[in-house]
């Protein structure tokens, strides 16, 4: 930030408030501040500075949201076959479709997905459009606490979950879910109480950070949101059959077409006739992210012949994806999937499976043989 940018009395905010400075003097380009708020300064720590309450200039304003070693990493990433892209700082969708533009120019056959970090206020501005432009949505509540008010994170992910969901594409929540962990073995209950309220959202997925990249107890904290997520997903199917309410099967003015329709109806009849699980075949992975968006009551396993599409399905919600070879043979496929989830203990003789295939575009119920 430039001296001009600040005035006397303007506050310096060091990670979203873990230290402040109140701007005292300006001497020249040079700005003299005193420690209101003392703590530990870390490397690559957010600086923000505020007046009255309100954001003077976004961290960043005038950087590139990729740099020139950003394009190295992209480089990397790419020869060496890799997922996913999380793009922090993300300030239009522009910036997003050149990447993925730049992704199919240099590997053409890659399945690389780009997923948007909402972390600036220049991203909440084209919420919309960033959405809709990339492969997915990060919630990153560390940075973006420090760029807006703290009250206005809880609604901000509620609003960028349900885009998602509008849009098709999965949501992670991430930063600060079990921060307390870090240090300790078990969360606060507010936190649980966070967690619960993200699993309740509805969010495909939800990150760890420093809970994992440094913490003391990174399994025991995995572990947490594990169980809480289970039974925070069977209380809100609980709910949702005592109160007798229909699924929330999503509008189909986005997306649209025959495979969204067809995965609505597959979802209402699994749900309707209490089914065991939903089984999709699909090269491209689109119709298993369709019944994911419509949250059915079962698990959903999806079998594709791509390696790459199996791994990214992972991020979408109740998703269990695996590489099998595919056939003509309806019949050829539905047994060799039988033979591996029988093994895996995943499916049991007499279940009921409602059966979607993105090539075939039919729906079949079975029972397991």
């Amino acid at each position: 930030l430039d001296a001009i940018d600040v005035k006397v009395g303007d506050e310096l905010l060091v990670d979203g408030g873990m230290v402040r400075f109140v701007v005292t003097e300006k001497i020249g380009p040079d700005v003299i501040c005193c420690c209101t708020d003392p703590g530990l300064l870390l490397p690559r720590a957010n600086v923000t500075f505020w007046r009255n309450g309100s954001l003077v200039r976004e961290r960043n304003a005038m950087l590139p949201t990729l740099s020139s070693k950003d394009w190295l990493d992209i480089d990397f990433g790419i020869a060496e076959g890799i997922d996913f892209i999380a793009v922090s700082f993300v300030k239009s969708a522009e910036v997003i479709k050149h990447l993925k533009s730049y992704i199919a120019t240099q590997s053409p056959e890659s399945n690389i997905a780009v997923i948007a970090k909402i972390e600036s206020i220049d991203s909440l501005k084209h919420l919309e459009e960033i959405i809709s432009a990339s492969d997915g949505a990060m919630v990153a509540r560390g940075d973006l606490g420090a760029q807006i008010p703290l009250e206005q994170v809880p609604s901000v992910q509620k609003r960028i979950v349900e885009l998602g969901r509008k849009f098709n594409k999965p949501v992670i929540v991430a930063s600060q879910l079990l921060e307390s962990m870090i240090e300790y073995p078990i969360p606060t209950r507010a936190e649980v109480a966070d967690v619960s309220e993200a699993v309740g959202q509805q969010a495909d997925a939800l990150m760890l950070s420093g809970e994992s990249a440094m913490g003391q107890y990174p399994e025991k904290a995995l572990a947490v949101l594990r169980s809480v997520s289970l039974r925070i997903e069977r209380w809100w199917r609980e709910e949702k059959h005592h109160a007798a309410l229909e699924p929330l099967i999503m509008a189909s003015s986005v997306c649209g077409g025959v495979p969204e329709e067809m995965c609505n109806a597959a979802v209402k009849m699994a749900n309707k006739l209490k089914a065991d699980a939903l089984f999709v075949y699909t090269k491209t992975g689109h119709m298993a992210s369709l019944l994911s968006r419509s949250r059915p009551d079962c698990p959903i396993f999806a079998f594709t012949t791509m390696p790459s599409v199996r791994r990214r399905l992972n991020l979408q919600w109740g998703l269990m994806p695996f590489s099998l070879s595919l056939s003509d043979d309806m019949e050829s496929n539905l047994n060799r999937a039988f033979s591996l989830l029988k093994a895996r203990g995943m499916i049991n003789s007499g279940g009921l499976i409602i059966v979607v295939s993105d090539k075939l575009r039919s729906i079949q119920v079975i029972n397991v043989p």
